[in-house]
């Protein structure tokens, strides 16, 4: 064991306490180094070729090779250096320590390495840190950071988003890994954590506690006030200010303590909290050489020409004594101005306004004015002392405090002393007067740290506390100078109770509790450093001996050492130097020797009370509350005598005299600040950081051993390995694992009743593995990772919970709503198959005539083409056969005769030449042969023996089978593709010949089904207009007679007060023939009633002579079928199924004649396109027009031409069949007839129409006689009616008189049931008139349709040769469609609510995605028309705002989103298409043209709604980002679709056994159905484009910045994987259409990335072709690459450091040394553009389903 120190000894599980030869042997030091070197025991490791570690001085352990083997009982080890020198190396206690294996060298976390020991964990460090410049790497629970003096971009934001909600290990080691880890235990345990940053100075524990509270400041968030983190964040630079320094380790060195409490609500920052320990005030007095003092003095003075700080008369840093004495005023990376301005925006932000940074900044100057007042003896032996006259420091020093200078000059000199009588002063010397202004200096800048502490401290309060906090400790690190003094012994004094804390966390505490426990543990050595602690807090320890000479009146540095030296000499822990001032201590990094020189005096840390009176009674003390805060408060400082007043009056003249207290030395405080600091950590999780500084000389990635493992060694991270690798770290009491894991547990062991019992038997259940947990009395113990395995045991078992239960809530609603669809289904198929059933027959019925008819002509047309080509082929052939015979013969002929003279001629000049080369060739071959055969032995010879050999013939095979293997998949497809071509070539030419039978088949079947449903729309259509017709002309009658009844209603009601007076005069008459009037009106009633009654015959008469009407009109049309029938012409015509005639006055046809009018419509088209065919007329004599079309020519290429040109005219009605309807339609409203053969049927046709004419003519007649026979008759019954209703009246009117002689009841009932009626009349009136709008509305439709079919048979046809008949006009006046809906202000809001905020997506045929977009341009279009631009503007303000509304309630919902995107888009093109921007205008037909916008500019409309896109665009970014996340990592790098290649990585970087959460074709799966989203809400294909661009950016970038954050995955087998997962995204995207898209090309980062871990690696070359390949990644990213990459075990070498060097010059000089960027940012958005898209939908023809519940709007 070591010397220096006590150890203890433990001893583990299974294992004997005597040390066998295999086991461990302890720590041994070595070459003076305390070390951990472990033998493994035997002879079989030390054979020859293995490595070993060997102590060196220079290096501390250097890499040796034995040369031979060792064996039992030999004293000495033959080893061979790097340098090849040869080393017999003495084996005294045992052997030195074996290398790991290269592949684990790198590992990251320590516990991993093989072979655990000093030099291992030494040579991981160094290779981790210069090789892949990794700063931080796992010891189990400690995170060892070097410092690699220079700035890495590994701290940036997306590298705290990458690391949280990671497992601890899952990435590389990380100081964000072990936040995360603390932040994650916090919020899942709701335990309390802190981080405990040690080190020694310059190591980087104050930048690593800076970039932790970033990360709980990001990761967490705010509860309440969102700038929170900031005042966090901005209390860093402000501490940095006052309590840093430069020193002679470090530049940004604390000189001070810092606890940093970041108070936690569930996972949000809610405030923090900063406690302070011991600040170095000396340093403000005092400074060695090359060391500053604290940073805000020199920022003030390099700011001192700002306007602000003119006043207070700060100049150079040089210009002060208390900033030039270290001779250091500029320090290295210090910007001293921005520095400041940085510090001054803190203090804004931590609430500190600037006024009070004036003052401030002012007693800050003063504190430098102070340290420049010049004090001068007046004697030789300096006695008494004075100010030097005239100083301006002192009088700068007094106008900034406000104190006079006579009282300053007259008390820096002198003393007071208080007797019991009177008062005495004392004058100082030179030396008490300087330590006297220096220790009023020292306590004015402790008094503002701790008022800055104060402030910060409020600032970051929160009024709601904390539940759970986690603590940040940046304390200052061991230090040992030169010179130590008061302040150095402090600071290692709480180092040694930070590291005993260490010791009991990390070693005493497991260890005690495992035997507690009752579980055997193998007992490791470590280092005990409480003998130290109890030489210097102990009872008459250094700081009892310290306080007690402080108390003494005479008590100084001398004595106090001598009591030391007689009390402590005996210890192991305390030394005597050869000076007689000094003592040393044995700390536990190393001895450090004090000076005792000032010990007493900074512990009492006494202030003079004449100063501290002077600044209490100042006039600015009395003004400012910064400095009354500052010195007035109660205990503000220790001084030396107080006096009770405490405050010198106005005058100035001297202070009143103040009792004098008791107060504690700054040992104590210390001392009892640091003991509360112990419990506080105590009390929370640690987890340690344990920074190492690698050089002394601050050079960036430059490690010297030797002062890294003195740290290794102080700091316990060789105990760490062995008790992390062989413990047992996560403990749950017996209680807290059945509260956690009870879903685990089952039934029968839940039966017992013991938790032990219990917990003992789930365990063995569920781990299986005894040795992987522990069951002690109270607690269970589980090795590493054991816990996460029962957290995912945990959570499957509980999901299986919910996913029974939802299944079985599932079902019963399933099959709930599956009974009830089924019965509706039910009905609708017994509907709908009675339907088809008999629409099925009656197309079976008439199918089979027409295929009778055409099989025989197919027939005959088949048969004689066949024979004509036939015939033509047999002639042609022969005369060809005929003459390539007579040719071949000839030349066979001839060269029959000129290969027999060749023959023989070449014969012998070749034999000739042959036999001469023969000779000459069988010589020299000989000679050559055996001259390459002895070289070639001699090769293969020397290729035998050299290993080399076997490596080249083995290098780059797998990627030339790669090449080989794809060239040959790339010959294949093009085979396949030829043959393909091949044999499309073959089917096309084979299918010629029967091409026309199929497609005529196709135009007769489409011919029948546009026959069958033209004709039920023409009877329908035909029904509507009659209905029209007799429900306006009732509807006119109505509204006449309601009319009239108005006007008599009115007329009656004058009447009836004008005989008023008159009825009261005859109240006596009427009362004598009341009787007899009532039985009148019983009669007059009757009457009425039989009025009534023949009314309604009537009615039956007007309906029986309609049906005679009908039958007249069937007889005229069946008396003009046989007037055409006499025609000889145009009988095969008329008795076709084509026939196209129909009457011109006619109103109705039956089925049949629309079946027939509609079949000579498509005869007459088809005829008109063809046009009949020369030389055909014998062959289609007699036959209809469509056995024209289908009749064929016998040539080949003359069948083709015919067959394509009959083609043409459908591919019209296929394009747009309803225009062809409505063509249909309006022809048969009209009867319109046309005549197909213009010569042959023309006479007929004419008699025909003359006949009709004259029968028209006879019922018109007839129907105007009945009709004015009806209105006769309905006018007499009306004058009845009225007569009666006179008659009533008056009859009602004598009985109210009557009534009204009792009382005036009567008349108001009369008058109230009047205006009953007349508002029921108005009522009627009301509603017939919206009737008639709606009818009017309908007729204006149908009048606008036959306009435009007039206008279009009008225009030239395509038919040649033949005119087509006017179109008779149209008896209603063309009105157009305005396309607008009418609406009023006060609908605005219903409007808004019921297509915006209320609505749902309509689903059904037809039904547009972008329907409320075209419902808010019909009303701005309204607006427009009305000229109300207020109105418009209003309407499209509203619709925004209520979709950001809808947008904010639901946001998440990527289909939502997308719905009111495409809305947006569609109302801007609209508004652009029909605006005044004429270059919107180009795709806009006529009818679109007449609805553009004549009144409103909507310029400023379409710019608020681009900005709107754009949001929404973002926003559904954000969404689909938030589902895709997820699925990346896992999908992109964690997934093996090529098994087997995870087998060739190291074995300490092998991925996790477990399948991955995501697979590929998920992710794939999931941007299809994003994609599918965006096209069902009718978005363009561009946006679409520009999304799916986007999400690809995400998946490229986040896997690009896993691929440099995680070192397991730079593997070769990585990336052949991650380049087979890209090619699979690419072809995705092609098989989507996508290739054109520019998605492939931000794939191009991580395409460059998976090459670049494929490519060879070794030679300059390689750089070079590395250099080019990576083209788009940034150099800091290859170069991280590289430095991460991990060769397959056995099959590659580790890439080399000068491979590296090459690389990232060559880089260099290709792109440059600027900054470059290592993490891609993946929430940088692409530049989007959103394109104009003209609708194609006419405005009028938009169709509003009523389930919107619009019935407000008027369409107009």
């Amino acid at each position: 064991m070591a010397s220096g120190g006590p150890y203890v000894q433990v001893r583990a599980p299974g294992v004997s306490p005597a040390v066998q030869p295999g086991g461990l042997r302890g720590f041994t030091p070595c070459c003076g180094f305390g070390g951990l070197i472990v033998d493994l025991g035997g002879s079989a490791p030390w054979e020859a070729g293995a490595r070993v570690w060997i102590p060196d001085h220079a290096e501390v352990w250097r890499v040796a090779e034995i040369t031979t083997s060792y064996k039992e009982g030999d004293t000495v080890l033959h080893l061979r250096l790097g340098d090849g020198s040869a080393l017999a190396y003495p084996i005294e206690l045992q052997l030195p320590p074996l290398c790991n294996p290269d592949c684990l060298s790198g590992a990251n976390d320590l516990v991993a390495l093989s072979h655990l020991h000093e030099p291992a964990v030494l040579h991981s460090l160094r290779r981790r840190f210069l090789e892949a410049n990794a700063v931080y790497t796992y010891c189990g629970i400690i995170l060892i950071a070097i410092n690699p003096y220079k700035p890495l971009p590994i701290y940036e934001e997306e590298v705290i988003y990458a690391y949280s909600g990671r497992e601890l290990g899952d990435m590389d080691p990380h100081i964000f890994a072990l936040a995360e880890e603390a932040y994650k235990q916090m919020v899942r345990f709701g335990k309390n954590q802190s981080l405990i940053i040690s080190g020694e100075s310059g190591a980087g524990k104050t930048v690593s506690a800076k970039y932790a509270m970033r990360f709980f400041t990001t990761v967490g968030g705010c509860l309440c006030d969102s700038s929170v983190e900031e005042k966090v964040l901005a209390s860093s630079p402000v501490m940095e200010a006052f309590g840093n320094a430069k020193t002679a380790r470090n530049d940004n060195s604390s000189r001070f303590g810092k606890y940093t409490e970041i108070g936690f609500i569930q996972e949000n920052v809610t405030g923090a909290s900063i406690k302070t320990y011991l600040l170095e005030k000396s340093r403000v007095t005092f400074q060695v050489k090359g060391e500053r003092n604290y940073h805000i003095f020199y920022q003030l003075c390099a700011s001192a020409t700002l306007p602000e700080l003119q006043g207070l008369g700060l100049c150079g840093a040089d210009s002060f004594h208390y900033t030039c004495q270290g001779q250091s005023s500029a320090a290295q990376s210090t910007r001293d101005m921005d520095d400041l301005e940085s510090t001054r925006h803190a203090l804004a932000l931590l609430g500190v306004p600037q006024s009070e940074q004036l003052e401030l900044f002012s007693i800050l100057a003063a504190i430098l004015h102070l340290g420049n007042i010049v004090l001068r003896g007046q004697d030789r032996r300096g006695d008494v002392c004075v100010v030097e006259p005239g100083s301006k420091a002192l009088e700068l020093f007094c106008a900034l405090l406000g104190i006079e200078v006579a009282q300053v000059t007259c008390w820096l000199c002198h003393r007071k002393l208080v007797t019991a009588g009177e008062t005495f002063l004392k004058p100082l010397s030179r030396q008490q007067a300087l330590d006297s202004r220096d220790a009023l200096a020292k306590h004015m800048y402790g008094q503002v740290f701790s008022w800055m502490v104060r402030r910060i401290n409020r600032a970051l309060r929160s009024l709601q506390g904390h539940h759970t906090s986690i603590g940040i400790l940046d304390i200052y690190g061991f230090e040992m100078f030169e010179l130590n003094s008061f302040e150095q012994f402090c600071i290692n004094y709480a180092n040694e109770k930070l590291q005993q804390l260490f010791n009991l966390h990390i070693f005493k505490l497991d260890q005690e509790e495992y035997v507690t426990e009752g579980i055997p543990w193998v007992f490791v050595d470590f280092y005990d450093n409480q003998p130290c602690l109890e030489l210097i807090e102990g009872r008459l320890g250094i700081l009892d001996l310290l306080n007690e000479e402080c108390k003494m009146p005479q008590g100084s540095d001398a004595s106090w050492a001598q009591k030391l030296y007689q009390t402590h000499l005996s210890s192991s822990r305390f030394q005597k130097p050869k000076r007689m001032d000094a003592f040393v201590v044995c700390h536990f990094a190393g001895k450090v020797e004090y000076q005792c020189d000032g010990f007493v005096e900074k512990n009492r840390d006494t202030v003079p009370e004449e100063l501290m009176g002077l600044l209490r009674a100042s006039k600015v003390c009395n003004a400012s509350a910064l400095l009354a805060e500052l010195f007035l408060e109660e205990g503000d400082g220790p001084v030396s005598r107080r006096s009770g007043g405490g405050r010198v009056g106005r005058s100035g003249r001297r202070s009143l005299p103040r009792t004098q207290k008791s107060k504690k030395c700054i040992s104590s405080q210390f001392k009892a600040s640091l003991n509360r600091l112990m419990e506080v950590l105590g009390s929370t999780s640690p987890h340690y950081i344990r920074c190492i500084k690698p050089n002394d000389r601050k050079e960036p990635f430059v490690f010297d051993s030797r002062r890294a493992v003195e740290q290794l060694r102080a700091c316990g991270v060789l105990e760490t390995i062995q008790i992390s690798a062989s413990g047992y770290p996560s403990r749950w009491t017996y209680q807290e694992f059945l509260e956690r894991y009870r879903p685990l547990v089952s039934r029968e062991e839940l039966m017992g009743t013991d938790m032990k019992q219990i917990c003992s038997l789930a365990l063995g259940r569920l781990l299986q593995d005894p040795s992987k947990y522990q069951c002690g009395r109270t607690k269970v113990f589980f090795r590493a990772g054991q816990v996460a395995a029962l957290e995912e045991l945990r959570y499957q078992r509980v999901r299986a919970a919910c996913t029974l239960l939802q299944r079985h809530l599932r079902g019963w609603l399933a099959r709930r709503s599956f009974g009830r669809a089924r019965a509706a289904v039910l009905c609708l198929q017994r509907y709908a198959r009675g339907l088809l059933a008999r629409r099925f027959v009656r197309v079976l019925r008439r199918t089979r005539a027409a295929v009778v008819l055409q099989k025989t002509l197919r027939m005959v047309l088949a048969r004689r083409s066949y024979l004509q080509l036939r015939q033509a082929a047999i002639t042609i052939q022969a005369f060809a056969r005929g003459m390539f015979a007579r040719r071949l013969h000839r030349q066979m002929v001839w060269h029959r005769k000129a290969v027999v003279i060749q023959a023989a001629v070449r014969g012998w000049l070749a034999r000739t030449r042959y036999a001469r080369l023969r000779r000459a060739v069988v010589l020299l071959q000989c000679c050559a042969r055996r001259a390459r055969a002895r070289r070639e032995l001699q090769r293969l010879r020397i290729e035998a023996r050299s290993v080399e050999h076997y490596k080249q013939l083995h290098r780059g095979m797998e990627i030339k089978v790669i090449q080989l293997q794809c060239r040959l998949d790339e010959q294949t497809q093009e085979k396949q593709q030829l043959v393909e071509q091949l044999l499309g070539l073959q089917e096309q030419l084979s299918g010629l010949t029967a091409a026309h039978t199929e497609e005529v088949q196709h135009l007769q079947a489409e011919l029948r089904r546009l026959r069958e449903d033209t004709a039920r729309e023409a009877q329908e259509q035909h029904l509507a207009e009659l209905e029209t017709h007799s429900m306006e002309s009732c509807l006119g009658r109505e509204v006449e007679e309601i009319r009239q009844h108005l006007v008599e209603v009115e007329a009656v009601k004058l009447q009836l007060e004008e005989e008023r007076d008159a009825l009261m005069q005859r109240m006596r008459d009427l009362e004598e023939q009341h009787q007899r009037v009532a039985q009148e009106s019983q009669g007059l009633l009757r009457e009425l009633q039989e009025e009534r009654e023949h009314y309604r015959s009537l009615e039956q008469e007007y309906a029986r002579l309609e049906q005679d009407y009908e039958n007249l009109r069937d007889e005229v049309a069946f008396h003009r079928q046989s007037t055409l029938r006499r025609s000889p012409s145009s009988e095969s015509f008329l008795g076709s199924e084509n026939s196209c005639l129909s009457s011109s006055m006619s109103t109705a046809s039956s089925r049949d004649s629309s079946d027939q009018q509609a079949e000579g419509l498509e005869e007459y088209w088809q005829a008109g396109s063809e046009g009949p065919q020369p030389g055909d007329e014998t062959l289609l004599k007699g036959q209809n027009p469509l056995e024209k079309v289908c009749a064929l020519p016998s040539e080949e290429l003359r069948t083709q031409e015919e067959l394509r040109r009959s083609k043409g005219p459908m591919k019209l009605e296929e394009k747009n069949p309803l225009q062809f309807l409505k063509c249909r339609n309006t022809a048969e409203m009209l009867g319109l007839s046309r005549s197909l053969e213009p010569a042959p049927v023309g006479e007929d046709l004419k008699h025909a129409y003359d006949a009709l004419q004259v029968a028209n003519r006879l019922l018109v007649t007839q129907l105007q006689e009945e009709k004015q026979h009806h209105e006769e008759e309905v006018q007499r019954l009306r004058r009845d009616i009225c007569s009666l209703k006179e008659l009533s009246q008056k009859q009602a009117a004598l009985i109210q008189d009557l009534q009204s002689q009792q009382g005036q009841k009567g008349l108001q009932y009369h008058v109230l049931q009047v205006k009953e009626e007349n508002w029921e009349l108005a009522q009627k009136l009301e509603k017939q008139e919206r009737t008639t709008l709606k009818l009017q509305k309908q007729l204006r439709s149908y009048a606008k349709q036959m306009q435009e079919l007039a206008a279009k048979r009008e225009a030239p046809g395509p038919t040649r040769g033949s005119a087509v008949p006017a179109v008779v006009p149209s008896q209603y006046p063309a009105v157009s469609s305005l396309a607008m809906l009418a609406w009023r202000k006060e609908d605005e809001g219903r409007i808004i609510k019921a297509i915006i905020i209320d609505y749902k997506p309509q689903s059904g045929p037809g039904v547009l995605p972008d329907l409320p977009a075209y419902i808010l341009f019909l009303c701005f279009r309204h607006a427009d028309q009305c000229h109300d631009e207020p109105r418009a503007l209003s309407l499209l303000d509203s619709a925004i705002n209520a979709i950001k509304r809808v947008m904010k309630k639901h946001s998440s919902d990527f289909d939502t989103v997308a719905l009111w995107l495409s809305n947006t888009c569609r109302l801007q093109n609209c508004l652009r298409q029909y605006g005044q921007d004429k270059s919107c205008w180009q795709g806009n037909t006529a009818r679109q043209n007449e609805h553009r916008l004549r009144n409103v500019d909507p310029w400023s409309c379409c710019r608020s709604l681009g900005v709107l896109a754009v949001q929404l665009y973002q926003q559904l970014i954000r969404t689909a980002e938030k589902g895709l996340k997820p699925m990346i990592v896992a999908a992109m790098l964690e997934s093996e679709p090529i098994q087997g290649l995870s087998s060739s990585c190291s074995p300490g970087h092998r991925r996790s056994s477990s399948a991955p959460a995501h697979t590929l074709p998920e992710l794939l799966q999931h941007l299809h159905s994003l994609r599918a989203s965006l096209d069902h809400h009718g978005l363009a294909p561009s946006v679409g484009h520009q999304l799916l661009r986007q999400l690809l950016f995400l998946v490229s970038s986040t896997t690009l910045n896993y691929l440099l954050l995680r070192k397991d995955t730079c593997s070769w087998s990585c990336g052949i994987q991650l380049r087979y997962n890209i090619s699979q995204v690419e072809q995705w995207l092609r098989a989507e259409g996508l290739q054109q898209s520019g998605a492939r090309e931000v794939l191009e980062p991580l395409v460059q990335a998976a090459q670049l871990l494929q490519v060879k690696k070794v030679t300059e070359e390689d750089a070079g072709a590395l250099c080019s390949l990576c083209t788009v990644l940034t150099p800091q990213q290859v170069v991280k690459i590289l430095r991460a990459y991990t060769p397959a075990v056995g099959l590659e070498e580790r890439v080399s450091p000068h491979f590296i060097s090459i690389v990232e010059r060559q880089l260099q000089d290709q792109y440059g040394e600027g900054p470059g960027q290592l993490l891609v940012n993946t929430s940088h958005l692409l530049p989007v553009h959103l394109p104009f898209t003209a609708s194609p939908l006419h405005l009028d023809e938009l169709h509003i389903p009523d389930t919107l519940n619009l019935p407000f709007l008027v369409r107009l």
